[in-house]
């Protein structure tokens, strides 16, 4: 360990800089420290120093007296005591989010019915300022006498486009929404987009109890990928405090998740790949090539069958599931 007082004497040797009357009472003390953070003695003896003085958390809590030592016993029992009245609280905040999550499924099916083309909205349900009539309500009368003119040219052709392609609802609404939510988006691989183009709903199922979760289910309509319909991902939350750990706690957490079998056609499994390695003999010295086959990523790796702990999907899919409950429109 460097000697403090000898390590220190070393700031000694530090050149001084000559400056005008009126800079050097104002740069001295920036120069002198940065030379003093720049010597590794110095560090390691004012460090050695500091740990001396405070000590660490134990060992300040072992130098206390015993009738302090007990208080703080009863300071941790009260905060047991928050804890688990705090999962308590977080256990009745799912059971309403379970409520609402009944009182949204109306709004959530005429949702669908609108994104895919089932019905038309009539003229009240499209009643909603757009960012284009907010814009004009800023420009001049001239300026709005000259955009209607290439507005109404503009919609015309629009029109006339739309009539002849025939376009029902709202085309590639979740493949869109997905991929301006950033933490999703980055899952989504090139060869993904043409089968997200068939996701025709995303909905979320609560469970209340045995065990606290919720099942994500993302339907499909028919395409030449697979034959699932509706794929499948559930997660068990626990909102109990580690008992090892108690004041870890920051609520329900996700500790298991179960994915589903993709049924994929034949020559279509696009979370795998095949690879061509060429292998060399070691005495005889020929090459052969062999055919290998590996994991390739793709947005329908989430859906891997296996139980398993989801340290790495927490954010993906309560974000996925605050999204699908709250529908978030912003991001389309």
């Amino acid at each position: 360990m460097a000697d403090p007082e000898k390590a220190l004497e070393t700031a000694g040797d530090i050149d001084e800089v000559e400056e005008t009357d009126g800079e050097k009472d104002e740069k001295k003390p920036c120069i002198l420290n940065t030379e003093v953070m720049k010597n590794s003695q110095i560090l390691a003896a004012l460090q050695s120093q500091l740990g001396s003085m405070v000590g660490s958390p134990s060992e300040y809590i072992e130098s206390l007296p015993k009738t302090v030592k007990r208080r703080i016993k009863a300071l941790k029992k009260l905060q047991l005591e928050c804890t688990r009245l705090e999962a308590k609280f977080y256990e009745e905040v799912h059971i309403l989010e379970c409520k609402y999550a009944d009182l949204y499924t109306p709004i959530f099916e005429k949702r669908n019915e609108f994104i895919n083309g089932k019905v038309e909205p009539t003229d009240e349900e499209c009643d909603f300022p757009s960012d284009s009539e907010k814009e004009e309500d800023e420009l001049t009368e001239e300026l709005k006498k000259n955009i209607n003119l290439q507005n109404k040219k503009s919609e015309d052709k629009e029109k006339s486009k739309s009539e002849k392609d025939d376009v029902k609802g709202i085309p590639e609404f979740w493949l869109t929404t997905f991929k301006n939510v950033e933490v999703i988006g980055e899952r989504i691989q090139d060869h993904d987009e043409p089968i997200l183009k068939n996701l025709t709903d995303v909905k979320v199922k609560l469970s209340q109890t045995n065990p606290m979760g919720f099942t994500l289910e993302f339907h499909f309509k028919a395409n030449e990928y697979f034959n699932n319909s509706v794929l499948t991902k559930e997660y068990e939350m626990r909102c109990v405090p580690d008992e090892d750990d108690p004041f870890s706690f920051e609520g329900p957490e996700i500790f298991k998740s179960k994915g589903c079998t993709i049924d994929w056609k034949k020559g279509k499994n696009i979370t795998m790949k095949t690879i061509k390695k060429k292998q060399k003999h070691k005495s005889r010295g020929s090459v052969r090539t062999i055919t290998k086959t590996i994991q390739n990523d793709s947005f329908f790796n989430f859906f891997n069958p296996p139980s398993v702990p989801v340290d790495e999907e927490q954010l993906v899919c309560k974000i996925c599931h605050r999204f699908c409950v709250h529908a978030n429109m912003c991001a389309f």
